[in-house]
């Protein structure tokens, strides 16, 4: 079981480092439009504004100038490579300690510690709530909210807390916003500073083997401002 664990973080990971990634939206316009075609005169579909963060998948394979992107929740379209900004090409801060445990990240007067640790089902169950699928329960939301990284499987680990030092500003992403996230997997998390807007991003690849699920976080100021969930693929 672990073995396949490792396997598919693996083909999740080359499916995020081939190209599907996280990024924010840069237009000197304010917004960019979102056409239903990989094409400047196709139907546009919505509407992003700029600094919002986009899920791009691999660019479009007859124009390679266009990504398909995830955003409110769905699938909307193409953006054109031009109005989007990789959040992996501003600067890296190190991790100096990643363990199944523990993560720490540190670059100048940076410093980003989350932990993560055991789940205790048997404590928690009462918190869980289910739906019926095809005349099958299963458990789909923990304290009302969603359940990322299982696959109808019993979590197996959990965050206990993500907190963030830049400079002499201390913050501590809220337990309501993590506690649904289960199965971190602290290896294959990553921050980067984009030091111009003062904006910290915290991304992870996490899975309990099959519930794969990709975690943006984002710190501005050195306020909490909020974070995205979706799935790699």
């Amino acid at each position: 079981m672990k073995a396949n664990k490792v396997f598919l973080l693996i083909a999740i990971l080359s499916i995020q480092m081939s190209f599907a990634q996280f990024a924010k939206i840069v237009d000197k316009d304010g917004y960019v439009n979102v056409r239903e075609n990989a094409d400047a005169k196709s139907k546009i579909v919505g509407k992003v504004n700029s600094d919002e963060i986009v899920y791009a998948y691999e660019p479009d394979e007859k124009n390679k100038n266009w990504l398909n992107v995830y955003y409110n929740d769905k699938i909307i379209g193409y953006i054109h490579s031009s109005r989007v900004q990789l959040i992996e090409s501003y600067e890296p801060v190190s991790p100096i300690v990643r363990n199944e445990n523990k993560a720490v990240f540190k670059s100048g007067n940076i410093k980003v510690d989350i932990i993560s640790g055991k789940f205790n089902y048997k404590e928690n169950k009462k918190f869980f709530s289910s739906s019926d699928y095809n005349g099958q329960k299963i458990e789909d939301k923990y304290k009302g909210q969603p359940i990322w990284g299982t696959d109808g499987t019993i979590p197996q680990t959990y965050y206990q807390s993500i907190t963030v030092k830049i400079g002499d500003k201390k913050v501590q992403i809220p337990n309501r916003e993590i506690e649904n996230l289960f199965n971190p997997n602290n290896e294959f998390t990553e921050c980067h500073f984009d030091r111009k807007n003062d904006t910290l991003y915290i991304t992870a690849i996490n899975s309990d083997g099959a519930g794969g699920y990709v975690a943006l976080f984002k710190i501005v100021n050195g306020e909490y401002k909020g974070k995205m969930i979706t799935i790699p693929f």
